[in-house]
């Protein structure tokens, strides 16, 4: 599934070809994605300008005068801004026709073939259900180790399983977390509630330096993922534990543990992190 770097690697691409273009007109080859597409959007969406491209958490907001459009890419969606003429792939599911330059029409093209994805609508003022208790962005200021270090006391469980708790801080998925973690020296088993504050400050200090050095890069490359303009991300080539079990640790040489943790791989060296 695309982490925050890939879907802030999609907004960022997408924003100069999309933002002050008008939507034309929307196509809907299905009715749904993993939920139906709302009536609302249907009905609104047509005629207004994009006046932003937004992300919050894994979502994409498309903001208009009349509403945004909520978009998540689920496991395997893409957006692509492409010719109007453009010939149709399998699972191209949603077009949005823009206005384009000199007249010349152009479509924000969702594909997703596994149809985890999305597209809803958030009417103005109001906040989405989907994005209600979500934490604070991991890049923001209201993110540092002292909220991390108050938010986990009293909590038993791992603290892999803890930082990618969305109520916690969003964005942080699996791989960016055992990276993170790494980086800080801790044990992804350990509870969350015995992590002192001084570490707490070196993990956010991680996920921080982490995730930003992952948007730069455009990313993880995942099996499914491209970014906007079809080239990889190039982040996979540095990962340090995440995908590596097995294989040495690049900080002592060991070979790095893997387990299942709830239900996902995770990865770490029993010598570095503690």
């Amino acid at each position: 599934m695309p982490e925050l770097p890939e879907v802030e690697t999609t907004r960022a691409g997408l924003a100069p070809h999309v933002e002050g273009r008008r939507v034309r007109e929307l196509v809907l080859r299905r009715p749904d994605l993993r939920w139906p597409i709302p009536p609302e959007l249907v009905a609104e969406l047509p005629g207004q300008r994009i006046d932003a491209v937004r992300r919050r958490a894994k979502y994409l907001l498309l903001d208009t005068a009349a509403g945004s459009a909520l978009l998540h890419l689920g496991m395997s969606g893409s957006l692509r801004v492409l010719p109007a003429d453009t010939p149709l792939r399998t699972h191209d599911h949603v077009d949005l026709v823009l206005d384009g330059p000199r007249g010349a029409a152009r479509v924000l093209r969702f594909n997703d073939p596994r149809r985890f994805g999305c597209l809803l609508w958030q009417a103005p003022g109001q906040v989405h259900p989907l994005l209600r208790g979500l934490g604070p962005e991991p890049l923001s200021d209201d993110f540092d180790g002292d909220y991390l270090f108050v938010r986990s006391r009293g909590r038993s469980a791992p603290v892999k399983t803890f930082l990618m708790d969305q109520r916690i801080v969003v964005g942080v998925g699996n791989i960016y977390a055992a990276e993170a973690l790494h980086a800080a020296g801790i044990s992804p088993l350990r509870a969350a509630g015995r992590v002192s504050r001084e570490r707490y400050r070196l993990l956010a200090d991680a996920v921080k330096r982490i995730l930003a050095h992952a948007i730069a890069r455009g990313g993880t490359t995942l099996r499914d993922f491209l970014a906007p303009d079809g080239a990889p991300g190039y982040f996979e080539q540095e990962l340090s534990a995440y995908g590596r079990g097995g294989e040495p640790c690049p900080r002592c040489g060991r070979p790095l543990r893997q387990a299942s943790i709830g239900q996902r791989a995770t990865v770490w060296c029993g010598h570095c992190q503690r």
